[in-house]
């Protein structure tokens, strides 16, 4: 009899541990959510974040916080996250930079974006552009190809470091048009801009919304954009794939939780996120700064990701760029 009721007992304990994750997730969330940016505040992560973030706490009924945790290239905030208990109150708004050309970059990582994070949804797009000064005697995309190929290595392009989205396409270009620039770093947006104004550096890629003031202002002129189509926001732009076939390089911004984390959170996220990002004043939002809205299921974000993952890493060991 005795046994019977131990059985009895290790029977209802072993069903009551099995439930308790599934109760666990049916109760989430019970206490505020942090997403992390691992860039610094008041860049484009900012714009993409504290809109989701706002609306996202409306619907769970929890507080969503946002932790700006800049620094290595993104990869002190990412590692946080990769880190972090995977319940659910932790996610990251990361970027292609961070969860697929860092991975190649940086032989030791403290963390593997395939494996350590679990996709939760694709957020937006943002699509550069090639602008030179207003003073440049360069009219036209062809018109800079043509200098390059004709003046190896006089040509300068600023960027923002070993890594980030500007150098990444200037590399690309030059790859695909087989031209030689001269790809300059320097620390940060505002310094690379303000180099191109200066005159110090005949030619900038940079995000659209942030290229748009000077552009309208008439202190950098745009030659073309990143994406395989024009964009709305400059419908008078090329794209540089109508003068170098098959280019195609738009910075892109998604959200992910650590691995591990219950698959029916996930889904909760991704489902209420891409309604957010489905809602009239977000594109109206992104689409002020140039932003495509992204969203879709997390099986095809993770196709993507993993796609991208691939495509940089190939990138990377064909160029041969390395981090300092």
């Amino acid at each position: 009899m005795r046994i019977t009721r131990r059985l009895a007992t290790l029977a209802t304990l072993a069903a009551t541990l099995l439930a308790a994750p599934s109760l666990a997730v049916a109760a989430w969330p019970e206490k505020p959510i942090h997403l992390v940016v691992p860039y610094p505040p008041g860049g484009m992560t900012d714009v993409f974040a504290r809109p989701i973030a706002q609306k996202l706490s409306e619907i769970l009924g929890q507080p969503v916080i946002i932790d700006n945790k800049p620094g290595a290239g993104a990869t002190i905030g990412s590692a946080f996250v990769a880190r972090a208990a995977p319940d659910g109150y932790t996610i990251v708004l990361g970027t292609f930079g961070s969860h697929a050309v860092n991975d190649a970059l940086m032989p030791k990582l403290p963390y593997n974006s395939l494996t350590d994070f679990a996709p939760v949804i694709p957020v937006a797009a943002v699509p550069s552009v090639l602008s030179v000064n207003a003073n440049s005697p360069i009219k036209s995309l062809p018109e800079l190809l043509a200098e390059a190929k004709a003046n190896p290595g006089k040509l300068t392009h600023a960027s923002t470091g070993i890594g980030a989205s500007p150098q990444l396409l200037i590399e690309l270009l030059k790859q695909e048009a087989r031209a030689d620039i001269l790809d300059v770093p320097y620390n940060g947006g505002g310094p690379a801009l303000t180099a191109l104004l200066s005159g110090q550096v005949n030619m900038i890629f940079d995000t659209i919304g942030t290229s748009m003031p000077y552009i309208k202002s008439g202190n950098i002129r745009p030659l073309a954009i990143s994406s395989p189509k024009r964009s709305p926001k400059l419908p008078n732009v090329p794209a540089v794939g109508e003068f170098v076939p098959g280019f195609n390089l738009v910075p892109w911004f998604a959200i992910w939780a650590p691995a591990g984390t219950p698959p029916e959170i996930v889904q909760r996220l991704n489902k209420e996120i891409d309604a957010i990002l489905k809602s009239t004043d977000i594109e109206e939002r992104f689409g002020s700064v140039g932003a495509q809205v992204m969203g879709g299921s997390v099986e095809d974000f993770s196709k993507f990701h993993r796609a991208e993952y691939a495509r940089w890493a190939n990138f990377i060991k064909t160029t041969g760029m390395k981090a300092n």
